[in-house]
């Protein structure tokens, strides 16, 4: 038997030859966590009508999450808490032009929005039919997002950011630390995770204010937890999320 010390993951990993194949026995993940000061910002990826809205086009695969997560109050409870702290709100949408129904190959859920006109908008600088469409704000955000301060992005295409200005809209404000909220956990969510961090934030997911598509596929939220957990400096639930908010500064 040998013992190797990590310098990834905190503790021992022990490697015992059993009967001619290896048994590994892993200690807990740890758990680096992320102060939240004036560097960091809140990020919403989606809080659109067709995933949060029971009218949205996704929403018989996505209610029974949304509902059970309690997403819809969840994200709002975490736009108020930034507000009233002035914690910079950051947007990142996602929308389709008509231009864009004329890609020649798609991802499996990418040619699923096409095909039901999920975020589909007339124009890119027409609001023509925005309002109250699947691509608009939920009705309860707007007051948190329109009000003047709150940075909406330009529209991410498939799922993460590399497609839109959220990075460089938030190192032109110096910031370093992203607390990560919205739709859908395992698509938008995971992405903009993953590339914050290839891009050098400290990222905080708030586990409990996203929520995923359930298919016969699998439950994409709970694929999305153990990525989550895997990958991120910190995973709080949106009570916890908003008590850290709240001792700032």
């Amino acid at each position: 038997m040998r013992l190797f010390k990590s310098g990834f993951i905190a503790g021992v990993l022990v490697i015992a030859l059993v009967a001619g194949s290896a048994l590994i026995a892993v200690a807990e993940l740890p758990n680096p966590g992320m102060v939240i000061d004036r560097t960091t910002a809140l990020v919403v990826t989606d809080p659109q009508n067709d995933f949060l809205s029971p009218e949205g086009v996704t929403w018989g695969v996505v209610g029974k999450s949304v509902t059970e997560n309690n997403t819809v109050a969840n994200i709002e409870a975490l736009l108020k808490t930034a507000k009233k702290k002035g914690i910079p709100v950051f947007i990142s949408p996602h929308y389709y032009f008509p231009t864009d129904h004329g890609w020649k190959f798609e991802g499996a859920l990418e040619a699923l929005m096409h095909n039901i006109k999920m975020f589909d908008r007339v124009d890119p600088l027409s609001l023509e039919g925005f309002t109250g469409s699947g691509a608009d704000f939920l009705e309860l955000y707007k007051p948190y997002i329109k009000d003047g301060k709150t940075v909406v992005t330009s529209p991410h295409k498939v799922y993460g950011p590399e497609t839109n200005d959220l990075v460089l809209q938030l190192r032109k404000r110096k910031i370093d630390k992203v607390i990560l909220a919205g739709m859908s956990a395992n698509l938008c969510v995971e992405s903009h995770l993953r590339e914050l961090l290839e891009q050098g934030f400290e990222v905080l997911v708030v586990k409990d204010a996203t929520a995923a598509a359930i298919v016969p596929e699998g439950d994409g939220y709970q694929s999305a937890l153990v990525n989550f957990r895997f990958i991120a400096n910190s995973v709080l639930t949106t009570k916890e999320a908003v008590a850290a908010m709240k001792k700032l500064k």
